[in-house]
């Protein structure tokens, strides 16, 4: 199971951090990451990291302002977003990867992003 937090209204400019925690059986798991869906918009893939917490990513419209972390001791993923934009307004998933030839098969709720200008 996985429970998303930390979404809001602020401004351009401002920072959040999305947190998503994962319970249940979550050993041995591959990867996790966070998608978006803009309204009107196909759902987009915005970061990952592997299960271990190394080896994170995150797509090019959003290098230099999102990281993305994992706590493996809290079991949680993190996206850090800072300078957020307008055209960040989305609604965010999290999601699990449960094998290197999988795809991301178990999906958090989602947390809502609004940005105004």
């Amino acid at each position: 199971q996985l429970q998303a937090s930390g979404g809001g209204l602020v401004q351009a400019g401002d920072s959040l951090r999305l947190s998503c925690a994962a319970s249940g059986r979550t050993f041995g798991l591959y990867a996790t990451g966070w998608f978006r869906q803009a309204p009107e918009r196909e759902r987009e893939f915005v970061a990952s990291i592997a299960w271990s917490g190394i080896n994170p990513y995150v797509v090019d419209s959003v290098k230099g302002r999102f990281t993305i972390s994992r706590d493996v001791a809290k079991n949680t993923l993190y996206l850090q977003m800072n300078n957020l934009k307008p055209e960040d307004t989305a609604v965010y998933y999290c999601a699990i990867r449960p094998g290197s030839h999988s795809q991301y098969t178990y999906w958090g709720q989602e947390t809502q992003v609004t940005v105004s200008s």
